[in-house]
């Protein structure tokens, strides 16, 4: 039986063009600047985000956390929303290594955050009583909201709400290219009000290690300060650097066949009973989706969906996350399916039985 694993694209393979890319490249020391490969990456990258620097970092954690150590201070204050990954997926990275507090403010289910919501979180900076918001993030597409996606417009007016109060904007932007690719225009129009933008490079983009940071001159060479401080200075890397460079050229428009299946799996799923989920509110590669409780908990749906060869990840209690990558095509999506009804169908039996 063929494993049909849904859990992630962090799942991709690198493709053959990549593997001859890897093995071919030209390299250097890049904790000297002198990595060929790695220089092109990092202009290559900040060229199509419209940022005049780029810096590769070893993963999207990695990159979100040098974005909050280079811009606070022990005691500042970061607000970003209540389902962010950077809150609830990196180990409470900012707070123990850049001392920042962190300030939740609530995302909708597509991830937006309210303007008014903002601006009610930030606080001044000059009032001893209270630590100043340096910082506030977001997150496109977003991970825990359903792959949900911001428009340009989304991220303008929280940014400017931000920039009014003297904060600076950093962009979780780890699957930045779903959401330029959902909403067909340039990834530099998504990322053009904030100060910086962090991408990956291995998730849906299937390389096998890498993220890239990306900003101003000046924040870029602070960045690389705190990478190296962090042990993420990297030596002969354009290895790496070289597959994320053919991702760049030949990944992305791909996408949208992952955002499809997804939309294929969410519609199926909806004809399932005892799961729940809005066809209409997928806008890229990840769904989530209710269990009704006649079903099981979520624990006990993965259980019995990886007995049947379907490999899924929690979201919350009720809920399951399902994300299409390119190692699952529409063949997969109706197998997947078929498999998801007959558990979900003896599980329900089951329970009705116990």
């Amino acid at each position: 039986m063929k494993v049909i694993d849904l859990r992630s694209d962090t799942l991709t393979h690198p493709t053959e063009a990549m593997r001859r890319a890897m093995a071919d490249a030209e390299v250097g020391d890049d904790v000297y600047g002198e990595d060929p490969s790695i220089n092109r990456l990092e202009e290559r990258a900040a060229e199509l985000l419209g940022k005049e620097a780029g810096l590769l970092t070893a993963s999207g954690t990695m990159s979100n956390l040098i974005a909050g150590l280079t811009y606070c201070q022990r005691g500042d204050e970061i607000v970003m929303g209540d389902q962010a990954h950077m809150f609830w997926n990196e180990s409470a990275g900012v707070s123990a290594l850049a001392g920042a507090q962190i300030r939740l403010v609530p995302n909708d289910d597509q991830g937006r955050i309210a303007p008014q919501d903002l601006a009610e979180a930030i606080r001044p900076k000059g009032n001893v009583h209270v630590p100043p918001t340096t910082l506030v993030c977001l997150e496109n597409t977003h991970n825990r909201c359903s792959g949900g996606v911001l428009t340009p417009d989304d991220t303008r007016q929280v940014a400017e709400i931000a920039h009014d109060a003297g904060a600076s904007v950093h962009l979780d932007g780890a699957r930045v290219f779903n959401a330029a690719v959902a909403l067909e225009v340039p990834p530099s129009e998504l990322v053009r009000d904030v100060d910086d933008v962090s991408f990956c490079l291995s998730k849906a983009l299937s390389c096998p290690v890498g993220s890239v940071l990306c900003g101003t001159e000046e924040f870029i060479g602070q960045a690389r300060r705190w990478r190296k401080m962090i042990g993420g200075g990297m030596r002969q890397a354009g290895v790496l650097a070289a597959a994320g460079l053919v991702a760049l050229d030949t990944m992305i428009e791909r996408l949208a066949d992952d955002h499809a299946n997804a939309r294929r799996l969410a519609q199926g799923l909806a004809n399932i009973e005892g799961i729940s989920v809005d066809p209409d509110s997928i806008q890229t590669n990840i769904v989530i989706f209710e269990l009704d409780p006649s079903v099981g908990t979520a624990t006990e749906v993965i259980q019995a969906l990886a007995q049947a060869g379907v490999k899924v990840t929690p979201s919350r209690a009720q809920s399951l996350r399902m994300v299409t990558h390119r190692h699952i095509d529409g063949a997969d999506v109706a197998e997947a399916l078929a498999r998801v009804s007959r558990t979900v169908a003896e599980l329900r039996a089951a329970h009705r039985a116990g």
